[in-house]
C-alpha cells in the first residue's frame, strides 16, 4: 500500500515539494486523499518572519480536478504557526502551499483553472451545465464569479478610430459610439 502511495504522489501533487500523500480511498462515487504539508515551517503573510512553532492544526477539504468520472476530494492536514515577531498584528498563522489553493480557497488552483477556462467559453447556465458533465457541480453565480476574477487580457492601442452619432426617440436621445476600425483588406478575384 505504501508503494501505491508514493506512486500517487506525482500526478495528485505534480511540482509539489512540500505535500506528503497518507492514505488514497476510492469509493463509486468519489476519491478522498489524505495528506500533510511536510514543510520545516513557513513565514508569516503579514511580516514575512519564518516561524516554526506549531499552534495547532486543522482540517481543510478542497475540491480538485474530477479522475475517471468520479469527484476528488483532498483531506489536507494544514498548521497553524505562531508568529515570533512580537510586534507583529497576527499571533497565529496558516501555512499556504504555493501552487496548490488560494487563501480561504474551496478549490485546488488545477479545478479553479479548468473552470475557468470553461466559464470563459460558456458562461453562466451553460458553463455550469457542462460542469457538472465534468463531475464539478457549481452554480451559474460561481461561474461568473470564477469569469469576473480572471485578469483584464492586454488590449493594443487602436490605431483608427471611427466615430459615429446617432438619434433615438425622434431626436429626444442622442449617443455616440466609438468603433476600433482595422482596415479591412479586399481581395479581388
Amino acid at each position: 500500500m505504501e508503494e501505491i502511495v508514493l506512486r500517487l504522489q506525482e500526478p495528485l501533487f505534480p511540482s509539489m515539494t512540500d505535500v506528503a500523500v497518507l492514505s488514497v480511498d476510492v469509493s463509486i462515487a468519489m476519491v478522498r486523499v489524505d495528506g500533510k504539508c511536510t514543510a520545516n515551517g513557513a513565514a508569516c503573510a503579514a511580516c514575512k518572519v519564518w516561524s516554526d512553532r506549531v499552534h495547532g492544526s486543522y482540517l481543510r477539504f478542497p475540491a480538485d480536478v474530477p479522475s475517471a468520472g468520479r469527484s476528488v476530494v483532498l483531506r489536507l492536514r494544514v498548521r497553524r504557526f505562531t508568529c515570533g515577531n512580537s510586534e507583529c498584528a497576527r499571533r497565529t498563522f496558516v501555512e499556504q502551499i504555493p501552487g496548490m489553493m488560494r487563501r480561504h480557497g474551496q478549490r485546488t488552483e488545477r479545478l479553479r483553472s479548468t473552470l475557468a477556462s470553461v466559464c470563459l467559453a460558456l458562461a453562466g447556465r451553460a458553463g455550469a451545465r457542462l460542469s457538472s458533465v465534468f463531475g464539478v457541480s457549481v452554480s451559474r453565480s460561481t461561474v461568473l464569479r470564477l469569469v469576473d476574477a480572471l485578469p483584464e487580457p492586454e488590449v493594443p492601442a487602436p490605431r483608427v478610430v471611427g466615430v459615429d452619432e446617432y438619434a433615438t426617440r425622434k431626436g429626444r436621445h442622442y449617443g455616440a459610439v466609438l468603433v476600433d476600425s482595422k482596415p479591412a483588406v479586399l481581395s479581388t478575384y
